[in-house]
């Protein structure tokens, strides 16, 4: 049996990634868990939220934009367009990081279906906001290192959950608005 050998780039690269991917939703469990807050910017309860929205908003459009452009061939827009959603996902990521730090966690108070429809959704875009941060990472750092054959076969992946969570988060907002 013959096996591929592994790049160099691959041999940081690969645990970088797998590291990334264990510490993140770490470090979001334990801040999520925190006795005390310390509101860092100052800013409203609702402010976060609202901004994590259109910053779902925004990706998820970027990312349906990156399909299009890619169905098309046009190689350069597509790329710009996922670096662009891919860098959004990362400013949401420090802003969430900040707003857990910053406020206590708001319950939801809806009931009957829509309470159980909520927590479908929360529950799921949670579970996958997590398993989408390696998908996120190996997707993009195979289409920058050129290697597309990689890239094309994960990207079948990532693109449907990466969007889920984009909408899921921005329906979570809708669900929690009245409670902030």
């Amino acid at each position: 049996m013959q096996t591929t050998p592994t790049a160099p780039k691959d041999k940081v690269m690969v645990p970088v990634i797998i590291g990334l991917s264990v510490v993140v939703p770490i470090v979001v469990i334990i801040l999520m868990n925190l006795e005390t807050r310390v509101n860092l910017l100052g800013l409203k309860l609702g402010t976060f939220p609202f901004f994590h929205a259109i910053i779902n908003a925004s990706t998820a459009v970027l990312l349906a934009m990156g399909y299009s452009l890619i169905k098309k061939k046009n190689y350069a827009m597509h790329k710009r367009v996922m670096i662009t959603a891919f860098a959004l996902s990362a400013v949401f990521l420090v802003s969430y990081v900040i707003s857990k730090i910053s406020h206590d966690p708001v319950p939801y108070g809806g009931e009957g279906f829509f309470k159980y429809l909520y927590f479908f959704i929360l529950i799921s875009h949670i579970v996958l906001s997590g398993i989408i941060i390696p998908l996120v990472l190996f997707t993009m750092y195979r289409g920058l290192t050129g290697e597309y054959q990689k890239h094309k076969k994960i990207a079948r992946w990532t693109f449907p959950i990466w969007m889920y969570v984009a909408v899921t988060g921005v329906l979570v907002y809708l669900f929690m608005m009245p409670y902030y």
